[in-house]
């Protein structure tokens, strides 16, 4: 109990980061190995790129100033016209600059659209798993979290229908692309059926798509938004796993009346995003060096991958089950027999220096479920640590069966 006990809001009640803070605490052992963070790599920071980018900037006369000052509620248009044509269209999603908001990342977007779209007691779904960041907003905003059952597609849509016709939802949040926490993938005709079934129950569909750049194997599918006739697809993407994780940067596609919302709601959290992140951001993709630069973040992660898939397969007990992602920076094991990784967690990073995310934290419906899954990162990890890592997690667990 504390001096404002009685004044906090329901949310606030269950609101708590100490599970967050023991997952994502810094490793500050020497043989210490993060595989809980779902940081890119720091060799795939632009370090060089943006040092020369923003000497340039601030040489200019006028453009420093110009970067310094406030900005506007929607971005910069030079960005937002480089994400319509440079982002999205190659994609298939034609849209213009006006139904382009930035945001100060993924979790902005999510915040702006929960301030829009929901009132106490409102019905959501979600993936089982999902994004366990994203779920603390919607707890936040008391909204009601329906978990939908995944397989190696993704969503399954006569499950998602299922819950529709039960629930009545106002919302269905998918990450739909190299999913976190998972690495699963949503099938391309599950993507359109999804906005058949948004387009069918009047549903929105927040399709949060910040992995989708980040292939390194397999065919490239259209987004979700690709197929929304209706209007009811809303299109969340970051910059922060392809750009800079603090440039705090992001943005949303939305039709014109849910734009008006978002913008409404954007100036009434803090006007705009960071305009000098957004300057630099442009000028990196006006000077043509963003193709190799995703070319080069993409092999980096392709390596680790691989790294991280042969040492799960090496070193991990028999029995075990993970996924086999075509992109993105997680992938997602279950462990057999009937270890708990909460606990497993609170020993490896005391014993062993070595983190994970636990199952359970990704499961809105509670309980044991997740209880013997870890979501294991390997985006900031090198293939060297990730074979030491795995072995030594590997031969920890076999030891608890």
């Amino acid at each position: 109990m504390t001096q404002f006990s009685k004044r906090w809001s329901d949310p606030a009640l269950v609101a708590t980061c100490d599970v967050m803070d023991r997952l994502f605490q810094p490793m500050t052992a020497a043989d210490g190995i993060a595989f809980s963070i779902g940081s890119p790599a720091v060799e795939a920071l632009p370090v060089d790129a943006l040092r020369e980018i923003s000497q340039d900037v601030f040489r200019r006369d006028g453009r420093g100033i110009e970067a310094l000052a406030y900005g506007t509620k929607m971005g910069i248009r030079d960005l937002r016209e480089i994400i319509a044509s440079e982002l999205l269209a190659p994609k298939g999603v034609h849209t213009s600059a006006d139904n382009i908001l930035i945001t100060a990342g993924g979790l902005e977007t999510m915040k702006l659209l929960c301030d829009i779209f929901l009132d106490p007691g409102d019905v959501i779904l979600v993936e089982s798993p999902t994004f366990v960041h994203c779920v603390m907003i919607f707890q936040i905003f008391n909204a009601v979290c329906i978990p939908c059952q995944m397989d190696n597609d993704g969503l399954i849509m006569e499950d998602v229908e299922a819950k529709i016709q039960k629930y009545h939802p106002k919302m269905i949040y998918t990450v739909p692309t190299f999913q976190n926490p998972t690495g699963v993938t949503l099938s391309q005709d599950r993507r359109q059926k999804l906005a058949e079934l948004a387009a069918k129950y009047d549903v929105i569909v927040i399709e949060d798509d910040p992995y989708r750049d980040i292939r390194f194997q397999g065919k490239d599918l259209l987004p979700i938004k690709t197929f929304d006739e209706a209007g009811k697809v809303v299109l969340a993407n970051s910059f922060s796993k392809i750009f800079s994780p603090g440039s705090r940067l992001g943005y949303v596609v939305a039709p014109d009346d849910i734009m008006d919302k978002i913008a409404y709601a954007k100036v009434a959290t803090n006007s705009h995003s960071s305009k000098i992140s957004e300057v630099l951001a442009a000028e990196f993709f006006k000077r043509g060096y963003f193709p190799d630069h995703l070319k080069r973040i993409c092999a980096i992660y392709r390596e680790r991958c691989a790294a991280m898939m042969e040492a799960l397969d090496a070193y991990f007990p028999e029995g075990t089950k993970h996924t086999y992602p075509d992109g993105g920076l997680f992938t997602w094991a279950e462990l057999p027999g009937d270890i708990d990784t909460t606990e497993l967690l609170k020993e490896t990073m005391d014993k062993l220096h070595i983190s994970f995310v636990a199952g359970r934290g990704f499961y809105v419906e509670g309980g044991d479920a997740g209880k013997n899954c870890m979501r294991i990162s390997f985006g900031a990890v090198p293939p060297d640590k990730i074979y030491t890592g795995i072995k030594r997690l590997g031969d920890y667990i076999k030891t608890k069966l």
